[in-house]
């Protein structure tokens, strides 16, 4: 199905177009992360502009989208929990140093080593958790104010409209290539959408489809409603405990009453808290008509100004040893998890557009983005698979797509929030579910029967692991190490040796197979040396020695030939093993007989 992406051509129009596409999608994801990380919406939206722009200018891979994304979100959630958001910029700048290292250092080119099964695996497990995120935009707020799944008549035109979307994007291209299928469909749904919700309100006022505004809204007033409950239940457990410890029955009695009235919500604080939370949003939704945001109408929730170095609005940590021993492990991590998830989409957007991007080149321009994106307040990001894929989709390949994409969020932001708020939910749904279906790749359905078992388990496992744990990053990690397990298991049992006795009364073990730390017990196993003449020669013309623990091998088994008062001679060593020899020194004594023209052997101590 990745054939589907390929109808597309590059072209100055395209990019531009493309962009604009992405940019309409990249809205809710920035917004929904910054949700994640428990940080304001305009930082996703910042985070996502700084991203876009420069990694779309000096990045390796053109046609590629950056913003703020899930993987990072999650890592940082933690930090902005237990210090605060001001510790968040300084670890975010880090990051951006360490990627850019590793860059230098050209260690990009290791996403070389991750086998098709894991990338199998990856790309379908990515489709399927990018289908079940959608699922979020079928929610609304219930009087309680927490999200619950449409029902009625409200589903039924949210599925309707999802479906028109995809019919658009399936059917355009047959008839037309002048305007991406994908903007063609959220302006025409946008459009339906309008005119819907401006004729039609639910009881409450609400909107009859929900757009990007609403989302806004009750996922703000969902995250103020849970952490107002979860305020309760603290001073509920606190409440509790202080009673259990008190010695005195009246004391006890007391402070029993007192847990009930917080049960019961009789305590001001909390009651006034969760009241404020439900009842009193932050964000209202956008008026009906655009132009009627001037005076008296409530500023839109992803509107903002221009962004600011972080200084200016935070206080600044400390620059101090225990700063970075806060910071440090976070930054490892968002520096991990950003590069691997670029790298995968760097090496899925190759094999779409069948071109080649350059991966050190991509490590320099993530942490580039990274160290901007937190000296003006961001929350940091990689690459975003789903946007890559809408922009390759829309005919985006080049840098001006990522350019555009980012400029024309910003444009959003500053000028065009109320717009922007009116677009249907349905739409971005359809859009992405349209990449879903890009993304998976079915073929392998057909080839699980016909690959290896390993390989099968290797690609059920990832994509298994990103599915359930929503760990893109470990779930490659992961692969690549059950890949290497494997491949270690079955190349134990290859090494073996044909045994000789030349005219000269000496035993040759002529070795197959390569001796690595996996196959050390097989090799062990072929020598007798009780039994063996005085004169052994190990031939290494079909084999390679490829790590230490060989080389340890090797020396065991020449210490107990020594002792036996016998000689060992290693012949036919290529060039690759005669260094390893080199650099081990003196950790292997035996007697190397090299043999260029493999005529007369000489002898040298290791």
């Amino acid at each position: 199905m990745l054939n589907f992406f390929r109808q597309q051509t590059s072209s100055f129009k395209n990019d531009l177009l493309s962009g604009l596409t992405v940019a309409l999608a990249l809205v809710p994801e920035a917004i929904a992360f910054a949700f994640v990380a428990g940080v304001s919406p305009l930082i996703g939206l910042y985070s996502a502009f700084f991203l876009g722009l420069i990694t779309a200018v000096v990045g390796g891979r053109p046609g590629m989208i950056s913003g703020a994304t899930g993987a990072m979100a999650v890592v940082v959630v933690s930090l902005v929990a237990d210090h605060g958001i001001e510790y968040m910029f300084p670890t975010v700048i880090l990051c951006g140093v360490l990627q850019i290292i590793i860059g230098l250092l050209r260690l990009g080119k290791l996403i070389r080593m991750v086998p098709h099964p894991v990338m199998l695996g990856f790309v379908n497990g990515l489709a399927i958790v990018i289908g079940m995120a959608q699922l979020g935009s079928f929610k609304t707020l219930s009087d309680s104010g927490t999200l619950v799944y449409l029902s009625g008549f409200p589903l039924m035109a949210m599925l309707a409209l999802v479906g028109l979307t995809m019919a658009i994007i399936w059917l355009l291209p047959k008839v037309t290539t002048a305007v991406p299928a994908s903007l063609a469909a959220i302006l025409s749904i946008t459009l339906i959408a309008v005119a819907v919700n401006n004729s039609q309100r639910t009881d409450s006022g609400e909107n009859l489809l929900a757009t990007v505004g609403d989302m806004l809204r009750t996922n703000t007033i969902a995250a103020e409603t849970k952490k107002a409950q979860e305020a309760m239940a603290s001073e509920d457990d606190d409440a509790l405990m202080h009673a259990q410890r008190s010695d005195s029955r009246d004391v006890v009695t007391s402070e029993l009453t007192l847990v009930s009235a917080v049960v019961a919500q009789d305590s001001p604080s909390i009651k006034d808290t969760f009241a404020e939370a439900v009842a009193t949003p932050k964000i209202e939704n956008p008026p009906a008509d655009p132009s009627a945001s001037s005076s008296g109408a409530a500023e839109s929730g992803i509107s903002g100004g221009l962004p600011m170095p972080y200084w200016l609005e935070y206080a600044m940590v400390p620059f101090s040893w225990n700063t970075l021993k806060i910071i440090f492990p976070y930054a490892i991590v968002l520096c991990g998890v950003g590069l691997i998830e670029s790298l995968m989409t760097l090496s899925l957007i190759d094999e779409i557009t069948e071109t080649r991007g350059q991966g050190n080149r991509e490590c320099i321009g993530q942490g580039t983005a990274n160290l901007i994106c937190g000296l003006f307040g961001g929350m940091g990001g990689c690459a975003m698979i789903g946007q890559s894929l809408i922009n390759v989709n829309s005919g985006g390949r080049g840098r001006l797509s990522g350019i555009t994409a980012a400029v024309c969020l910003l444009l959003f932001v500053l000028f065009l929030a109320p717009w922007i708020e009116q677009i249907p939910m349905a739409a971005l749904v359809g859009v992405m579910f349209m990449v879903v279906i890009g993304t998976f790749e079915w073929a392998s359905l057909k080839m699980l029967r016909r690959m290896p078992r390993s390989d099968m388990f290797v690609m059920i496992l990832v994509a298994g692991y990103t599915v359930f744990m929503h760990d893109l990053a470990s779930a490659v990690i992961l692969g690549v190490i059950v890949s290497a397990l494997v491949f270690a298991w079955q190349h134990a049992t290859h090494i073996g040796a044909d045994i000789k006795v030349n005219e000269f009364g000496s035993k040759i073990y002529q070795l197959h197979g390569p001796l690595f730390f996996a196959s050390v017990a097989s090799f062990k196993e072929m020598f007798n040396v009780s039994e063996d003449p005085d004169d052994v020669v190990i031939d290494f013309y079909y084999t390679r020695v490829y790590d230490q623990s060989g080389l340890e091998a090797i020396n065991g088994l020449a210490e107990k030939y020594q002792a036996a008062g016998k000689r060992l001679h290693l012949t036919h060593l290529s060039e690759e093993c005669r260094s390893l020899l080199n650099q081990a020194g003196d950790l292997v004594e035996v007697n190397v007989s090299e043999d260029p023209q493999y005529h007369v052997a000489t002898d040298r101590l290791a």
